[in-house]
């Protein structure tokens, strides 16, 4: 079972969630159960205050897991998210994102991951999320 390349799981990513690719967020690097999404500056992608907004954040944190296990499944995912915690630690001002997303756990009927959000120039982490997937397949 081969992993596929940033660019292949950016065409998957992108036809499985077309929003996506209107954002711009790409995959920089996924294998074993790991994945760095960076999520590009965006305007439209702002809250009042000049600050990523939280349904961005959250969707770069989802993305970011999918490219995680779609690096330990060839590309061939048929899971979905069933639960997501979201812990905002502080804000990330008009600049690019970057999400780390690991797989923690991954069972026959359940996976379970982890999502680090920082500023792409800080390693201050932003947002830390935990995640649960469900396989249905």
């Amino acid at each position: 079972m081969s992993t596929p390349t940033p660019p292949q799981l950016d065409a998957i990513i992108a036809q499985g969630v077309p929003l996506v690719s209107g954002w711009g967020a790409t995959v920089l690097s996924a294998e074993k159960g790991h994945a760095v999404v960076r999520l590009p500056f965006r305007e439209d992608l702002l809250r009042p205050g000049g600050t990523v907004s939280g349904p961005a954040l959250m969707g770069l944190a989802d993305v970011a897991m999918w490219a995680a296990l779609l690096s330990v499944t060839a590309g061939k995912d048929e899971s979905v998210t069933s639960t997501m915690t979201v812990n905002f630690l502080r804000p990330v001002f008009a600049r690019p994102v970057i999400a780390e997303a690991r797989i923690v756990k991954r069972g026959r009927r359940a996976i379970f991951g982890e999502v680090l959000i920082r500023a792409e120039d800080s390693d201050d982490i932003a947002t830390h999320v935990t995640t649960t997937w469900t396989v249905i397949a």
